[in-house]
């Protein structure tokens, strides 16, 4: 591996610390972007419970707030239901919007790893191609093995290249699914709380549909 990094030339150098950063976004992807630490399972529920028994202090609303992504958004909500049902759907939109913005971070990075790796591979490949044609000017075409060794090493950059393009390219694409997924639950159970709390007919429908997990999940 060690030779096959130092035949690729100096391009390597920016190739192998793409790779790096690209893994280490992957893995922080993964470890943040976990379902039900965006959605807790239950929380719906939990904060109607709250509010039905009139139990929903701002101290339950900061620590709502505090507890996931999702209970940012409906603390944003419930802190504005006074002012009414048009009020308090702003203002989880707004807090969606901030939230589903901090769900991508790192994503646009990963995004331009995979679209300029492909490209440094593509250089350094140009690159040696014109150190082996310099070489066939100088010495002419004789030493065939030499040509061939000259033409493989150029060649290492772009293999290299793609074979970190590649998965970045598929990481991206997941994640960005992933996150569409959520926001659009989000969406849904946001939806469903604003109903509860200004429509009573569809208060039983809003609780067992929408909030399979254990009353009180995700909040302590």
């Amino acid at each position: 591996m060690y030779e096959i990094v130092v035949a690729g030339g100096w391009l390597m150098v920016p190739i192998l610390l793409c790779s790096l950063v690209s893994v280490a976004i992957i893995i922080e992807r993964f470890w943040s972007l976990g379902r039900n630490k965006i959605l807790p399972p239950g929380l719906l529920r939990y904060v109607w419970d709250l509010y039905k028994s009139n139990k929903l202090s701002m101290d339950r609303i900061i620590e709502l707030r505090q507890d996931s992504p999702l209970g940012e958004v409906f603390s944003a909500g419930l802190v504005n239901q006074a002012h009414g049902r048009d009020v308090m759907k702003d203002a989880m939109e707004e807090a969606g919007s901030k939230v589903a913005h901090e769900m991508e971070r790192f994503l646009a990075a990963l995004g331009t790893i995979a679209a300029i790796t492909p490209l440094l591979g593509l250089l350094g490949t140009v690159l040696g191609m014109i150190e082996v044609f310099t070489e066939i000017m100088a010495s002419g075409t004789g030493d065939t093995g030499r040509l061939a060794g000259g033409i493989s090493t150029a060649l290492i950059t772009t293999a290299s290249g793609l074979t970190i393009a590649i998965p970045s390219m598929v990481f991206h694409r997941y994640f960005e699914r992933q996150i569409d997924g959520m926001v659009v639950d989000m969406e849904h159970q946001c939806s469903r709380l604003v109903d509860a709390i200004f429509s009573g007919k569809v208060l039983s429908e809003t609780v067992d549909e929408v909030s399979p997990g254990q009353s009180g999940a995700g909040v302590e």
